[in-house]
This record gives C-alpha cells, sequence and structure tokens, in this order.
C-alpha cells in the first residue's frame, strides 16, 4: 500500500525554519536496529530458528507481523496469527492477514530447501476458520524431514532484496522475459495471474481510475484511515521501539510531531491539505505507472488464501530477480462496504467476477530506484516458546 505517504507539506516557512534549526543534519535514513533482521538470523543451534529468521522477512499487510511460532515439539514448527495484529477495518474477514500467513510459509519452505530439508505443510491442522472471522487454531503445522531429493529453490536468493516499492516507477515497461519469469514463478500453485501494460491502453486507464478512486475512499473514511494512523511511526525512537507498522521517519514529518502539529488520535477532514496531497501524490504515481500485475482464484476458502500468498510472495521474488519492483493496491480488493464499487469494477476488468472468482493480489508492476527495507521485529518476537 501507498500509507507510508502519510505527511506531504507545501509551504510552512515558520515550520520550516524550526525544523531547520530542530532537525538540522537529521536524515530519514531508518535506524540501523529496525531493519537488523534483514542482515540474516546468522547461525543458529536449532535450524528452526534459522527458518523463522528468514520467513518474518515475508510481506505483511501494514506491515504489522502477525506471525507467531510455537517451536515446542522437536523437527516441528506450528504458525498461529498474533490476534493483538489485525486489521478489522481494512481487512474485516482477515484475507490479507491469511495471505500474509502464506507469505510466511512460502518462505520458511525456501529457507528448508536450502538446509535439505522437505518442508511438510499442513494448513489449518484443527481445522480451517470460518469465512469472515480468524481464532486461536493454527494456521498450519510444519514438519521438517531431511530429504536427498530437496533442491534448493532459485527464489531464496532474492528473499534479502525484496522490497515493497512505493516510489514513481519509470516509463518503461516490464518486457516479455520478464513477465514470463514472474508466470513461471507462480505455477505451483492453481490460480490465474495476468499482467496489463501500454498494449491495452484502455484497460491500464481503468485499472488507473480504479486505483485513484479506491485509495481515496480510504484516505477520506475515518475509520479506515485511523486504522492506519494507529500504526504510524515517525521518527526513529518510534520506528527502532515498535519495527512494524508504516513508517515515517523524514525530518519535516519529525519536526510537525515535535512541535503538536500532527495528531494521530483523529482523522484529517477529507478536504484537508494534508489528505488532498496524499490523493494527488498517490494519483501522480498510479499515472506514471506503466504496468499492473493480478493473481486470481477460483474460489476464496481459507487454503486459497494462504495458497494466494505464498503465489504472490514468489512473484515478487521473481520480480526482485529480473529488477523490478511491485507494490500491492489491496484498497479495492478490500471486502468494507464503502470500497463496494471499486471492488466489483476489478473483478470486472479481469473478467473474474465474484463470488466464483477473487482477486487476490493486484498490484503496481515496474522498475523503480532502490530503497530500504520495512522494519522488522526480530526473532523473539516471533517465538512463542522462547526455550525451545
Amino acid at each position: 500500500m501507498h500509507r507510508r505517504h502519510f505527511i506531504r507539506l507545501a509551504g510552512g516557512g515558520a515550520i520550516a525554519a524550526t525544523t531547520a534549526v530542530t532537525l538540522g543534519g537529521c536524515g530519514s535514513a531508518l535506524p540501523p536496529e529496525a531493519i537488523a533482521a534483514w542482515q540474516g538470523p546468522g547461525e543458529q543451534p536449532d535450524v528452526r530458528r534459522w527458518l523463522v529468521g528468514h520467513a518474518l522477512l515475508a510481506p505483511h499487510s501494514h506491515n504489522l507481523q502477525s506471525w507467531l511460532v510455537d517451536l515446542g515439539v522437536p523437527g516441528e514448527i506450528t504458525l498461529f496469527i498474533d490476534h493483538r495484529r489485525l486489521l478489522p477495518q481494512t481487512d474485516p474477514h482477515s484475507r490479507q492477514i491469511m495471505m500474509s500467513q502464506g507469505c510466511f510459509i512460502e518462505l520458511l519452505d525456501l529457507a528448508a530447501r536450502q538446509k535439505g530439508l522437505r518442508a511438510q505443510i499442513e494448513l489449518f491442522p484443527q481445522g480451517a476458520f470460518g469465512p469472515t472471522t480468524v481464532d486461536a487454531r493454527p494456521t498450519a503445522r510444519i514438519r521438517l524431514v531431511p530429504d536427498a531429493l530437496v533442491r534448493p529453490d532459485p527464489l531464496f536468493a532474492q528473499i534479502f532484496h525484496r522490497r515493497t516499492n512505493r516510489e514513481a516507477y519509470e516509463a518503461r515497461e516490464p518486457d516479455a522475459a520478464a513477465r514470463q519469469a514472474i508466470s513461471a514463478s507462480v505455477q505451483p500453485y492453481p490460480m490465474r495471474v495476468g499482467f496489463v501494460g501500454a498494449a491495452q491502453p484502455e484497460v491500464l486507464a481503468q485499472h488507473r481510475r480504479i486505483a485513484r478512486e479506491a485509495w481515496r475512499i480510504e484516505l477520506v473514511t475515518p475509520r479506515t484511515v485511523m486504522e492506519s494512523f494507529r500504526v504510524l511511526r515517525v521518527g526513529p525512537k518510534e520506528i527502532a521501539r515498535h519495527r512494524d507498522g508504516i513508517s515515517l521517519n523524514a525530518p519535516m514529518a519529525r519536526a510537525l510531531v515535535a512541535l503538536g502539529l500532527f495528531d494521530r488520535r483523529q482523522a484529517p477532514a477529507p478536504d484537508s491539505l494534508s489528505t488532498q496531497a496524499q490523493i494527488q501524490d498517490f494519483n501522480t504515481r498510479v499515472d506514471g505507472t506503466p504496468a499492473f500485475f493480478w493473481l486470481v482464484t477460483e474460489g476464496n476458502d481459507r487454503f486459497t488464501q494462504v495458497n494466494a500468498g505464498r503465489a504472490y510472495v514468489r512473484a515478487q521474488l521473481a520480480a526482485t530477480a529480473v529488477g523490478l519492483s511491485m507494490q500491492p493496491l489491496s484498497q479495492a480488493l478490500q471486502e468494507y462496504p464503502e470500497q463496494a464499487v471499486p471492488y466489483a469494477e476489478i473483478h470486472q476488468w479481469l473478467g473474474a467476477p465474484a463470488p466464483r472468482f477473487t482477486v487476490q493480489m493486484w498490484a503496481r508492476l515496474g522498475y523503480a530506484p532502490a530503497i530500504e527495507p520495512s522494519p522488522r521485529r526480530g526473532l523473539a518476537a516471533h517465538i512463542l516458546n522462547l526455550k525451545a
């Protein structure tokens, strides 16, 4: 999502002057401890910790990292959802949470292959969640078995390079070879993937229009924008303390918080300068996006959602391998009432009428400048029984 660009300022000489005095020389780089996990888990006495140290680098909605693992049974990893880290407003049925669980499982599987281990993955060993809620039962039980026939997957090499890139993309389109590499990466899972680009100008224009409208809706709906505000981490101290959520470390934003001019306790008015600036900023980036990637499933049960997450992270790793960036456009895929029209429209334009089909992923695709990784909370935050 584009939620990191919460602050855009125009003018404001007094604020700018104060910023120069209070934050002079301060950069916007993330604090090293917040991104230390991207250096790798290092050698671990228990290989399962090494695997989890890679899996926790998976993408996650709002960067909430709602993964908890139980290592109490030797040779097994049991994955649970951290119920303190859900998105009841923008993801009311926890579909995106389930996809994020799938992303974690896929990276864990890739890491296991590097160690010559076959990951026997049993989804929902105590039964699947219902269609609209999740509960305390595990998402997966993973048994690790040494297997000389297991071969490493080339996508593993991209785990530390993968980024969700929200910046402006270059005008040039991904070529046919790059698109084919992304499509091929998803083949282990039974779902449709595709691309929209300049060869379909009318369709491309519609994709841009739907993305703009869905973003506007989320930004002007108080309860949904507040869900993002609650996990907004401003400045190095907050970012280092939480190591999750939506990081904002620009000096001007930090100055606004220090001066008490950015109140995260209430949503800005839809016609406020900050809201309108965010809308315009997003629109500019979407209108310059050269291509979109999509992933569609038949059905939408919990197994399908997890496997859609596994497929998506493979697609993103494959895109990384060929120098491309992706940014999910999740707003139009969300199931809260205000998004009903964009939801129906994107399903229509992708030939995937609901409820038979579900657009599980829709993302910007293109070439973009390199960016820093997102903060990660580290191994200890995800392991239920640290003595295991």
